[in-house]
């Protein structure tokens, strides 16, 4: 039921739902008034950061729900997100502090990942919680993650694993043993670690910066700032019939545009920003030299106009008959009071110029959150009304405020160095670093204690060569690593997994199966044989054996093992012949080195017929595992040209991340 429910969810939309988790006999009337009023109460306490905040796509949405399916009454609604996934984790401390401020009550969120927070923390979760064990087990209740635990030996409190408790169960669970179902240290610190920064990450992430637009935007923007949102994703998704409401804008035209300072996401702004757009010629919209000082400010608002113009053409216009005020609302005095009793106004005095700011913005989130109805207006019918409801715009004073404008906020964000980057993807995949990084921090640490300024330059150069020495160490070992590692149904274990293991073979199981193939079915080889040395210390063992059955299979032992060795000598000779085997690394050392230049032909000539028989056997030099490895990974990291593939996804998995290759060969 679970699966079936995570496959009803989209790609980029969050849920959530809030439980009442006090038990009560009350009526599904009384608890339907309660959950009710208690939706306007979380909204009044919420609603200073939500009236600052810009959604990507939808705004978080809490409402009634009755009880259905087995899920009980609860509050609850569903957000798409879109391209900005930090308002999905917007809305997990938006629900932590909910769930805090209101302790009667627990929530639940997932996406189509299921019990995305547990990913988050996926290094220190207990071994028994996995996608299928995890099904109504995670809840935040009073500001904390709960996890609801399996019995142990320590305690008997929980559900067994193979046990899918019901909402009603689990938060019964969680009302009675809270301390139990209480998550770990570690993995509480995990999930306030993603989400540390906030509520000061609301402004942080808001870019300002000028634009020429034409004054309605304008005139728009200054009394929904939210609107910004759905104007770039207009553009950003624009289809060719919809750039046909742009070669001539009715609603926005071209020759009534102003500098002003628009308030964007940053997810927003680099949207835009990095968009590449030629206006249609007939459009109005021109473009100064890229030299010109204001060009990007041109730039950003012809991008945004034909946004907003593209809204605009998907709606008709609003009816001519005037909306009732707010203040008729009933709700509207009671939502004013909680705003009051939250600190909303911040002490400031009735019929200020900042209390009237803060009245409006009060307004405008209380018509779309709290008396929204079912047949809500599009983000077009919404820029429509507010064009024909707002007074009319003054040019002349709108272009005298333009020498006023703050100063916009730098765009340097949107450039990252290498360095940067990989700093990030460590952070992002558990600070996992480079195999050798550390222990080439220390050698760096330890050259440039007692380095001089005359000779900076040298012990630079050193680093570089230990710099490439450490990262071909770190390519090879993590290679053996990950070989030795065991792998199973669920997926391949990565190096620095705690659970791995070696991978174990039977060597006299193998032995004699060698043993049977080569040389019958009542030969069998030993599994020390195998060995291209000898051992002394079992031959020691074999001479001391007497029992002459031990003999006879010591030597059919050897036979076959001699046999072997011929068979794969002269497949190595004839391979070495080939291509192929003319294409691997081989170690340089040369056994006949100790009698002189083997290579020179009257010293070939004067060797006994023994001898150039075991030099020709010496020809065939042992292949360099480890330099073959890293040549034919590193040929096919240079063939990929700096985009994804199979030798950049396996470096990176094993933990080995290899800057960019900087040579022009």
């Amino acid at each position: 039921m679970e699966a079936l429910q995570r496959r009803m969810i989209e790609e980029d939309m969050v849920q959530y739902k809030l439980f009442l988790i006090q038990p009560g006999s009350s009526s599904s009337q009384q608890t339907e008034e309660r959950l009710t009023h208690l939706v306007e109460e979380i909204l009044a306490k919420v609603a200073p950061l939500l009236i600052q905040y810009i959604w990507q796509h939808q705004p978080i949405n809490l409402k009634y729900h009755p009880e259905k399916g087995g899920i009980p009454a609860h509050i609850g609604g569903s957000t798409q997100f879109g391209d900005n996934v930090e308002d999905e984790w917007f809305i997990v401390y938006l629900l932590l502090q909910i769930t805090e401020a209101f302790p009667e009550l627990a929530a639940r969120v997932e996406d189509n990942d299921g019990e995305f927070l547990l990913i988050e923390a996926a290094d220190y979760l207990p071994k028994w919680l996995n996608p299928d064990t995890s099904e109504n087990r995670v809840f935040l209740y009073k500001g904390e993650l709960h996890i609801l635990p399996c019995p142990s030996k320590s305690t008997s409190v929980g559900f067994s694993k193979d046990v899918v408790p019901s909402v009603a169960q689990a938060l019964e669970l969680l009302y009675t043993h809270p301390e139990v179902c209480r998550a770990s240290s570690k993995i509480s610190l995990a999930l306030k670690k993603r989400l540390e920064g906030y509520p000061g990450k609301i402004k942080s992430g808001l870019h300002c910066a000028h634009c020429f637009i034409p004054a309605g935007i304008a005139t728009v923007l200054a009394q929904r700032p939210d609107l910004i949102a759905p104007a770039v994703s207009a553009f950003y998704l624009r289809d060719p019939v919809d750039l046909q409401a742009c070669r001539t804008f009715k609603t926005f035209p071209p020759d009534t545009r102003v500098l002003t300072l628009v308030t964007f996401t940053r997810c927003l702004y680099a949207q835009l920003q990095q968009q590449q757009f030629t206006p249609d010629r007939r459009s109005g919209f021109t473009l100064p030299p890229r030299s010109h000082s204001q060009y990007k400010a041109h730039e950003l608002g012809l991008k945004l106009a034909h946004g907003f113009e593209i809204l605009c053409s998907r709606c008709r216009l609003p009816s001519s008959e005037p909306n009732a005020p707010v203040s008729c609302n009933p709700q509207w005095k009671g939502f004013m009071e909680s705003l009051s009793r939250n600190g909303y106004f911040h002490g400031e005095l009735e019929g200020s110029a900042r209390y009237r700011e803060l009245t409006r913005s009060a307004e405008n989130f209380f018509k779309q959150s709290v008396a929204s109805k079912s047949s809500a207006l599009s983000p077009g019918e919404e820029v429509l009304q507010l064009l024909h409801s707002c007074e009319p715009f003054n040019l002349e004073e709108m272009k005298k405020n333009e020498s006023q404008l703050p100063q916009e906020d730098s765009d340097s964000w949107l450039d990252i160095t290498a360095q940067d980057l990989e700093q990030l993807l460590q952070e992002r995949s558990g600070g996992r670093a480079d195999v050798g990084s550390q222990n080439l921090s220390s050698t760096k640490q330890k050259q440039h204690a007692g380095d001089t300024e005359e000779r900076g330059k040298e012990k630079e150069d050193n680093l570089e060569e230990e710099e490439a020495g450490y990262s071909l160490v770190a390519i090879s070992q993590g290679m053996k690593n990950f070989l030795k590692a065991m792998s199973s149904h669920e997926g391949a274990e990565l190096p620095w997994s705690s659970a791995t293991q070696p991978f174990n073979i039977d060597p006299d199981s193998m032995a004699n199966a060698l043993g049977r193939l080569l040389g019958g079915k009542d030969e069998e080889l030993d599994s020390d044989d195998l060995d291209d040395s000898d051992n002394d210390d079992d031959e020691e063992e074999v001479e001391e054996k007497e029992d002459g059955f031990c003999g006879q299979a010591e030597m059919k032992g050897t036979e076959t093992l001699d046999s072997l060795k011929r068979y794969m000598d002269q497949m190595d000779e004839e391979l070495m012949k080939t291509n192929v085997g003319q294409s691997f690394k081989r170690t340089n050392y040369n056994k006949a080195g100790a009698s002189g230049d083997s290579s020179h032909p009257s010293a070939r000539d004067d060797l006994p017929r023994d001898n150039k028989l075991e030099e020709k056997e010496e020809e065939i030099e042992p292949l360099d595992v480890d330099v073959n490895l890293v040549t034919n990974l590193l040929e096919s990291l240079s063939s990929q040209a700096g985009l994804a593939g199979p030798a950049s996804n396996l470096l990176q998995s094993l933990g080995i991340h290899l800057p960019p290759n900087s040579d022009p060969a």
